[in-house]
Order: structure tokens, then C-alpha cells, then sequence
């Protein structure tokens, strides 16, 4: 075994033996080379001072070589900022830029201690990360039944985890957390679990209230005192579009020092946040009291990069980095949210106002781009069919009864014509069935 996974393995299991055996096969045997190619690089770009002949990137005359046809559409972009390789981890100015940003954002954060977010190319990369160092055949993957499909193949087709679906909502239309506990308790036999928090959820767009909010917490808590070792992964993704009152925070910071048993880990990014879906910048950050165990992660963490995609793209991250800078950003930031807002209340209005009621109801939304209809007469994936071929309409069938519509890509005077639609696709449907 090499000697650094050796010592990464020896810091973690010291500073919490529960933490190390959470990792999987993969988590245990990867680390980040010290003496490779990077870190020599590294080393040469400190001291090599008269010729630095040691990293696959092209310079004239000191910067990075460039073709006039690309640079001509980022001239305002020094091209250090834009050519060479950003570091495994990310550009460090981003991070420290994000981690500020994560602190503001979730005052629940304050006072706990957890790694400066290492970037990922997005939120799938930093799930598949979680999946690599976490999960090995068998262990048990816990999700609401209401889910992104995604979860799937990284934590099951490929790792080989057991997924286990509770329901998302109870019989009052809130939070299950009844359900998410027991399902974390069957898991005492194996030991272990990793139980993913999506909030705003991806299809439904609910977020979890105050009080449910600690009931989640109190159900990976009682976990934890029975003996599992859980990693909660909190998957940000569609954070701070929060409409109602709900929660505004993410968990993460609740579940920070929780318990030694809990890793929380904090998938986010840009790619919602800031309405930037094609420049996959997203962020992966851990929790825990001990700073040697987080570098650790971190280091195998990196590893992990270094060992799949080297590194993820420095322009997209550079554009990140000058959007947080903005003293612009805020303001523009809320001009977007109100507008999702606005589609997210007109939605809601429109399918408050009955006439729909004899064709379907819907789960409860807050947050978040989506809504998800609960058919009543006609199956889902043919309705969806129906809508595309006879009226050029798109949603998302999930399962028999549930259609996925995502209000964050209409206009807001344009819903209720969409809702109009959907109803008249189930009337044709119905008479269909009817003869």
C-alpha cells in the first residue's frame, strides 16, 4: 500500500474511526499523489524562475498561447484566467469566495469547522465523488421516493449500493421523517448508511419547514446513537429558491458536530444558484470538529479528481469567480429569483383556482424549478406522449400518476395557457378510454 494512503487512512481512522468506516474499498486505497506530475509542477511554477519546462500547456512571451478567434469573445479576461490547467481542487479564489458565500447564506455554519469546498465539474461529479470514497456493493443509498433518477446510476448502477425509498411525504402532505428514520434504523444490521437530502426537491420542489427540518436531524441522530455510521449528503442543488416559509438554510449546517457518527457532506454550485447550467462549477465541502480528518478527505478527495477528470474547467470558474466579485451580483441575483418567484405563485394560483380538480391534484411545492401533478383518470408517460405529439408540449412522466412540469422555463403569462393544455390532453385521453 502506498505510504500516503497509509497516513491519510491512519489520520482519519485516529480522529474518527467511525469516518473510516464509512469509506469504501475506493475511499480507503485513494489518495492524491504527492510526487507526481502536479505537485512537481507545482514545485517548478514556485522556483523555476528562469525556464518552467514541465506542464503540458503552451506560452509565448510569458502567457499562455491562444488563438485570436477565441480570445477575441473574452477580452476582458486575462488569459491566465482562462488557458492554463486550474488547480485538482479548484481555483483557490473561488473557494474561498464560495466558502464566504456557503457562511452568509447559512448563519447555522457559524462556529463549525469545515473544509474549504473543493470544486467540481457540478453537482452529478460531486455526487459521483461521494459515491466513489463512500459506497461499496451493498451499502445502503437512502432517498425519498420522489427523486432524481440520477441517484441511481451513481450510487447503484455504479457502485452496486442498495437503494432504499422511503415516502416523501406523510399522510398530512409533510416531510416524512418518520419513514426516513425508519428506514436509517433497519440499516443497524449493516452499520452504515448514506442518506441523501435533497431540498428544494428535485421533482417535487419542496422544502422541508423549520420543524420537519429538525426532525430530520432528530432522525439521522437517533441513527447515529443506534450504532450507524451515516453519511448525510446534502444535495444543494437548487438552494436559497426558496418562496414560502420554509426552511432557508441547508442542513448541512444543523448536522455539523451533530453526532461522530455523521459525516455531513454538502453538494452545491453555481449551476442552479446562479442560473449558469453549462459551466458545471459546483462545490463539495465535509463537516467535522477535526482538521487533520478533513484534510485528509480532502486530500482523497482531490485524488479522486486527479484519477477522473484532472481537473475541472478554469474559464467557467474564472466567470464564477468575477460574477461573486460583482458588487452587481446580488442585485441581479434577486431579479432572477423574483421572476422564479412570480412563475412559482402563478403556478400555484392557477392550480388552486378548481378547474383542474377533476383531473388532477399535486404534491406540495415552495421552492426550487419544479412541480410535480398527481394524475387522477390517465397514465402519466401516455399523457406525456400525448402532449408532445398532438401540442408540441414537453413535461416529464414519473412513474403511473406523476408529471413533472418545470415552471422555471415558462413565462409567467404563458402558464396558465400550459396548464389549459395539460388539462385538455387529459380530456382527449379520457374520451379516448371512454369509447
Amino acid at each position: 500500500m502506498n505510504e500516503l494512503v497509509k497516513q491519510l487512512n491512519a489520520t482519519i481512522e485516529q480522529q474518527n474511526p467511525h469516518v473510516f468506516s464509512m469509506l469504501s474499498g475506493l475511499g480507503k486505497a485513494i489518495y492524491f499523489p504527492k510526487e507526481g506530475i502536479l505537485s512537481q509542477s507545482a514545485e517548478a511554477k514556485a522556483k523555476a524562475k528562469k525556464f518552467n519546462a514541465t506542464i503540458g500547456t503552451a506560452l509565448e512571451k510569458g502567457k499562455p498561447m491562444y488563438l485570436k478567434a477565441i480570445q477575441d469573445t473574452l477580452n476582458d479576461y486575462d488569459p491566465n484566467d482562462i488557458y492554463p490547467y486550474a488547480p485538482p481542487e479548484g481555483k483557490p479564489a473561488l473557494r474561498k469566495a464560495w466558502r464566504d458565500k456557503m457562511l452568509v447564506e447559512n448563519p447555522s455554519m457559524q462556529g463549525k469547522t469545515y473544509s474549504n469546498p473543493i470544486v467540481t465539474n457540478a453537482l452529478t461529479h460531486g455526487l459521483s465523488i461521494v459515491a466513489d470514497l463512500f459506497a461499496d456493493a451493498g451499502d445502503a443509498v437512502i432517498f425519498p421516493d420522489k427523486n432524481w433518477e440520477n441517484y441511481e446510476l451513481c450510487f447503484g448502477v455504479r457502485r452496486g449500493a442498495e437503494i432504499v425509498n422511503f415516502p416523501l411525504y406523510d399522510d398530512n402532505d409533510r416531510f416524512n421523517s418518520a419513514g426516513l428514520r425508519e428506514a436509517v434504523l433497519a440499516q443497524k444490521a449493516k452499520g452504515k448508511a448514506i442518506v441523501i437530502l435533497n431540498f428544494p426537491n428535485n421533482p417535487t420542489g419542496y422544502t422541508p419547514t423549520a420543524k420537519e427540518g429538525k426532525e430530520i436531524v432528530a432522525a439521522l441522530q437517533a441513527g447515529a446513537e443506534a450504532g450507524i455510521n451515516i453519511v448525510a449528503v446534502t444535495d444543494d442543488a437548487y438552494f436559497s429558491l426558496f418562496f414560502e416559509d420554509s426552511l432557508h438554510e441547508s442542513l448541512f449546517g444543523q448536522l455539523a458536530d451533530l453526532h461522530p457518527r455523521i459525516l455531513p457532506v454538502k453538494v452545491d454550485g453555481a449551476t442552479k444558484e446562479e442560473f449558469v447550467w453549462g459551466f458545471r462549477v459546483g462545490f463539495i465541502t465535509y463537516a467535522s470538529q477535526s482538521e487533520s480528518l478533513l484534510n485528509a478527505l480532502e486530500q482523497k478527495t482531490t485524488g479522486i479528481i486527479r484519477a477522473t477528470i484532472s481537473s475541472g474547467p478554469h474559464p467557467s470558474q474564472t466567470f464564477v469567480l468575477r460574477a461573486l466579485q460583482s458588487p452587481e451580483f446580488e442585485t441581479q441575483r434577486l431579479e432572477k429569483f423574483n421572476i422564479m418567484k412570480a412563475r412559482a405563485n402563478r403556478t400555484k394560483e392557477l392550480l388552486d383556482s378548481g378547474k383542474f380538480d377533476s383531473a388532477w391534484t399535486y404534491y406540495p411545492f415552495n421552492s426550487g424549478y419544479f412541480m410535480c401533478l398527481k394524475l387522477k383518470s390517465v397514465d402519466a408517460e401516455t399523457l406525456r406522449v400525448h402532449l408532445l405529439d398532438k401540442y408540441g408540449i414537453g413535461t416529464i412522466a414519473l412513474g403511473s400518476t406523476d408529471l413533472r412540469v418545470a415552471f422555471s422555463c415558462i413565462e409567467a403569462e404563458h402558464l396558465e395557457e400550459l396548464f389549459d393544455t395539460i388539462y385538455e390532453g387529459v380530456s382527449d385521453l379520457e374520451k379516448v378510454s371512454s369509447q
